[in-house]
């Protein structure tokens, strides 16, 4: 009797094995088709069975110029505002999006092609937190953007450490610069740096980095990620190739217009390391991801 037992109990724990082995397996990371521009409109990276939600990354085409919001179903932030003007098409795809307010509004410097619809913005939705370079610009459109942050009741926080926060399961890091004043392209190179990091995949965006900002960031060895906002608007750079080479993006946005399109030598690092591309000039570019799979595509 007792051996009976045993017979029975091999049995069960068999068949729990084999059923064990047959559930669905995750597929692993599979690297993006490489090519120097994409244009057959969209790529994935990996696929994924999570049930969790989904952050949006959308690059507006606002020539060249940087307009990016990133979005949750609880979340939304955004990163600069386009040129002077530009502020209408953020707030009409905010009201689009059912977008009601946003958590954070990053300046990652005060150049006109990054702040310039900051006021119109502050005036016509909520904002809950500004953040902004240390290197302030005496122009109309700061003047602007400071008298709507007033206007708004908000007081912007400068960020001189790195600073994170996490809003949705995505966790942003804002990299400042290191100096207090660089000799060269003082502006590009105050360039807020920011990382947003949702499950597996890393997202980053540049500002107008520029060679002593990105070298700065290299030396800190901040390891790979999968999407790249290319900084200032894909004009070449001599630290670009090294830049490319430590971040390792499957796929890269740069910010540009017909009229101002992107350099030919940034787009052949791109290609050296094996980074596929999207350019604004061309359409919005929409990145998606669950924190598994990353889709990145011409938006309409």
């Amino acid at each position: 009797m007792e051996m009976k037992k045993q017979r029975i109990l091999c049995l069960l724990t068999a068949a729990i094995i084999f059923l064990s082995s047959c559930g669905t397996a995750v597929p692993e990371d599979s690297s993006s088709s490489k090519g120097s521009e994409s244009t057959a409109g969209s790529a994935t990276v990996g696929a994924s069975e999570s049930t969790a939600g989904i952050l949006h990354v959308y690059c507006f085409a606002a020539g060249k110029a940087d307009a990016i919001l990133l979005y949750t179903d609880k979340s939304a932030v955004l990163i600069d505002t386009g040129d002077s003007g530009f502020g209408k098409k953020i707030v009409d795809a905010l009201e689009q999006r059912g977008i009601s307010s946003l958590d954070y509004l990053i300046l990652t410097h005060f150049d006109q092609d990054h702040v310039g619809g900051a006021a119109k913005v502050l005036n016509s939705i909520r904002v809950k937190q500004v953040l902004q370079s240390d290197c302030l610009k005496d122009s109309s459109e700061y003047e602007k953007t400071v008298d709507a942050l007033k206007q708004a009741g908000l007081t912007p926080v400068t960020v001189r450490e790195t600073t994170a926060f996490t809003l949705d399961s995505v966790t942003y890091t804002v990299d400042p610069p290191k100096q207090e004043t660089y000799s060269v392209q003082a502006s590009n190179n105050s360039s807020l740096i920011i990382s947003a990091v949702y499950g597996e995949r890393r997202f980053l965006f540049a500002g107008d980095a520029a060679d002593a900002r990105l070298q700065e960031f290299v030396a800190e060895d901040n390891g790979s990620y999968d999407f790249l906002k290319v900084p200032y608007h894909g004009s070449y750079q001599q630290t670009l190739p090294a830049f490319f080479t430590a971040v390792r993006p499957a796929y890269a946005v740069i910010t540009c217009s017909n009229d101002e399109p992107e350099d030919d030598a940034t787009m052949k690092a791109l290609a050296d390391t094996g980074t596929e591309v999207f350019l604004t000039r061309i359409a919005p570019v929409l990145a998606e991801s669950d924190g598994t799979s990353l889709t990145v595509q011409y938006a309409d």
